[in-house]
């Protein structure tokens, strides 16, 4: 309709990908953010080209700015929402100090648990900066836009699933998965897959929300009704400290520390200990959960 207004070239395999919905000059910004939140980096290379002399453009102001505005409401809430490749990391530094706060304080805890630990392998890394603190770590997602985002942080990184980890027994020192396992169905196959691929003494680093807490589930009934559709609408399964404690001993865990954020999520420490050295009898995963 109007080339002077823009002029673009897109990879023809990331623009595939996008869904759009704009009709109008909108569309421009849709493909950028729609990009964003895919994953991919976005540069912006200016070129310089003669002004037409003549002609007028084919806008019509009004439908163009009911478009533009129906886009832009669309493409604000996708920005901040979970379906955005760097909701993890943008969260990190978030102008919500709370959001703030806690992916923080998760960071610390986590790096500093995992400090001098050796070969350490993070499922379901997203786009957490927690990656990014050790370039040497190898990172496992199963969502492909996050793993395309977790690129820039220069590490290794896999595509899989933490119900079959693509790795050999004993692969790694340290195995991490932060803020998971309440978002898959309670099941033995993750458990015994992170305690398959680890060393004999390695160390699994667990983070989940403590349901006994009664300022957890406060903030997750709040967080529901502030931000519908994020990701306490994605915890389907419920843990609790005591609960789960006693089932990854059975499991062949000795627990080394559990460290807390906000008083609310839970971060277990935890060692591998040699076969049969468990003190408590093997329980099933169910045992984990929170009562009702």
């Amino acid at each position: 309709m109007d080339l002077s207004s823009g002029y673009r070239l897109y990879l023809r395999s990331a623009l595939r990908q996008l869904k759009l919905g704009a009709t109008d000059f909108d569309i421009l910004e849709e493909i950028l953010i729609r990009a964003l939140a895919a994953g991919y980096a976005v540069h912006e290379i200016p070129f310089q080209y003669r002004a037409r002399l003549a002609g007028k453009s084919h806008v019509r102001l009004f439908k163009f700015g009911i478009s533009y505005l129906r886009t832009f409401l669309a493409m604000w809430r996708l920005r901040n929402s979970i379906a955005s490749a760097d909701y993890d990391a943008r969260a990190f530094d978030s102008l919500v100090p709370l959001q703030r706060y806690w992916q923080r304080r998760r960071h610390q805890v986590v790096t500093r648990l995992a400090t001098g630990v050796g070969q350490v392998l993070d499922v379901g890394c997203g786009s957490s900066k927690i990656l990014g603190s050790n370039t040497t770590w190898v990172g496992l997602d199963i969502q492909m836009h996050k793993l395309r985002y977790a690129r820039r942080y220069g590490n290794p990184l896999v595509q899989g699933s933490i119900f079959d980890l693509p790795f050999a027994d004993g692969s790694f020192d340290g195995v991490v998965c932060s803020e998971v396992i309440e978002h898959i169905p309670a099941e033995e196959k993750p458990f015994n897959e992170m305690l398959r691929v680890l060393k004999p003494n390695g160390r699994l680093i667990l983070g989940t929300p403590d349901y006994d807490k009664w300022s957890w589930r406060a903030l997750e009934w709040l967080y529901a009704r502030v931000s519908p559709g994020g990701y306490a609408d994605e915890h389907i399964t419920h843990y609790s400290r005591e609960n789960l404690t006693t089932y990854l001993q059975g499991k062949g865990f000795a627990v080394e520390s559990v460290d807390y954020v906000g008083g609310s999520e839970m971060i277990f420490s935890l060692r591998k200990l040699p076969p049969m050295a468990s003190p408590v009898p093997a329980q099933p995963v169910r045992s984990a959960l929170r009562a009702a």
